[in-house]
């Protein structure tokens, strides 16, 4: 596959709406009652929003000045005017906007930045600028020593669910997405020693709950706190002009079971810390942890690993049986992990032995 930049951005980038006029225009497209959030949820995409939202404290310098240690990546205006600067600038709008930008490579309605909020530069949400250093890496997941090309890649084939996409798989290596998006996280990143974790990085920690997370009490949580954003049937909502606003939680355009996400305490960690959007850390631990079952126990996508014959119990026991999850169980008469009908997901599966991993 020829590797080629998947934005239109030439050398000197033509004129284009200011993130203002952006703004403005898809709180229009979506109107109604949702005008609010979907100000909120476009402010955090673009790098608009206030600290009250994202949770970060504005400083001036690299480390927090109260003590929270909590790095502060560069400010957009930063990036240089050259070619490096347009690199960057091509792997922040593939963050922001991947099913546009990386058109070819995604299967679902996702975004890198649904997960990775603020465009990857918000403290316990994977922020990228406390990824990238820590790069190359040893993962269990794959069982291989991984560079952040290979961690993008797999990014792709489990968030982003290649193998749904129109050309059947993530980016090939050595691919322009990947340099793109490397030169993004590279940028975001300067001033933070190499091989280092920092504090804000991944998805933070959180206890276990008092009690056992309970689907119907995450049903209650859901439709209070994330029904208004994600829909009462969990599959995000869109603008009039079909521009997704708020990512699906689950269905055939979310996060496949082979993505991390899919792990309860995984994204019960993202939850209380990131959600809701307007106001993080709302939740207790006990709603955070009920509402991540709820969410991780309906159908998604199949693990893209499960070819060649391997059936939902193989997978179960050689990828699924040691962490939080629902993946293998019979949830409302339907076995989570068969996926969906051909024409609503996979269009091929993923090349055997793929190095990746999400």
């Amino acid at each position: 596959m020829t590797s080629k930049h998947p934005t239109d951005l030439p050398p000197s980038h033509t004129p284009k709406p200011s993130r203002g006029q952006t703004t403005i225009r898809a709180i229009l497209a979506v109107g109604g009652g949702l005008t609010l959030v979907v100000l909120g949820s476009l402010a955090v995409d673009y790098g608009l929003a206030p600290s009250w939202l994202t949770g970060q404290k504005p400083v001036a310098t690299a480390a927090a000045e109260d003590g929270s240690g909590l790095f502060t990546p560069p400010d957009e205006s930063t990036i240089p005017d050259d070619q490096f600067g347009q690199s960057v600038r091509r792997g922040m709008a593939i963050f922001n906007d991947t099913g546009t930008n990386a058109h070819d490579f995604v299967g679902n309605d996702l975004s890198c930045s649904n997960c990775h909020l603020d465009a990857g530069r918000q403290a316990y949400s994977a922020p990228m600028w406390a990824a990238y250093p820590v790069y190359p890496k040893y993962r269990s997941k794959n069982k291989m020593v991984n560079t952040m090309e290979d961690r993008i890649k797999g990014c792709f084939t489990y968030s982003m669910n290649a193998q749904g996409s129109p050309s059947g798989g993530p980016p090939p290596y050595g691919s322009d997405v990947y340099r793109d998006l490397q030169a993004y996280f590279f940028w975001m990143s300067q001033g933070l020693p190499i091989g280092k974790k920092q504090e804000g990085a991944g998805f933070g920690k959180i206890d276990k709950p008092a009690q056992e997370p309970s689907r119907e009490r995450g049903k209650e949580v859901f439709a209070a706190n994330c029904a208004v954003c994600h829909g009462a049937d969990g599959l995000g909502q869109k603008d009039r002009n079909g521009k997704q606003v708020f990512p699906p939680l689950w269905g055939p355009h979310s996060y496949n079971w082979g993505a991390g996400m899919h792990k309860v305490d995984a994204a019960a960690a993202f939850i209380q810390h990131n959600m809701p959007l307007s106001q993080p850390g709302k939740l207790s631990t006990q709603e955070a942890w009920d509402v991540a079952a709820f969410i991780d126990s309906h159908p998604r996508p199949n693990d893209p690993r499960q070819v060649g014959g391997i059936t939902v119990e193989d997978a179960l026991k050689k990828w699924h049986h040691s962490h939080d999850g629902f993946y293998g169980q019979t949830i409302d008469g339907v076995l989570l992990g068969t996926g969906f009908p051909a024409e609503n997901q996979a269009a091929a599966p993923a090349a055997a032995g793929d190095s990746s991993g999400g």
